[in-house]
C-alpha cells in the first residue's frame, strides 16, 4: 500500500525542495569535515571512516527493522 507523502497539495509540491535543501546542508557538512580530517592526518581519517561507516550501517539496519514492523 502506498502512503501519500503529503496530504496538502502545497506541501506536496514543496516536498522535493526540502529534500534538496537537506541534501545541500548534508553535502556542505561532509565537505567541511573531509577538509578538516585531511588536515589532521591519515590515522585519524581511517578511524573516522570506520566510525562513520559503522554508524551508516547501523542506521540502515535500524531503518530496515523499523520499516518491516510497520
Amino acid at each position: 500500500m502506498l502512503r501519500p507523502l503529503a496530504a496538502d497539495a502545497l506541501l506536496g509540491m514543496l516536498f522535493p525542495f526540502w529534500q534538496l535543501v537537506i541534501a545541500g546542508c548534508a553535502l556542505a557538512v561532509l565537505l567541511l569535515s573531509l577538509r578538516r580530517l585531511r588536515e589532521r592526518g591519515s590515522s585519524r581519517m581511517v578511524r573516522a571512516l570506520l566510525v562513520t561507516g559503522t554508524a551508516i550501517v547501523g542506521l540502515a539496519a535500524l531503518g530496515v527493522l523499523l520499516d518491516s514492523w510497520s
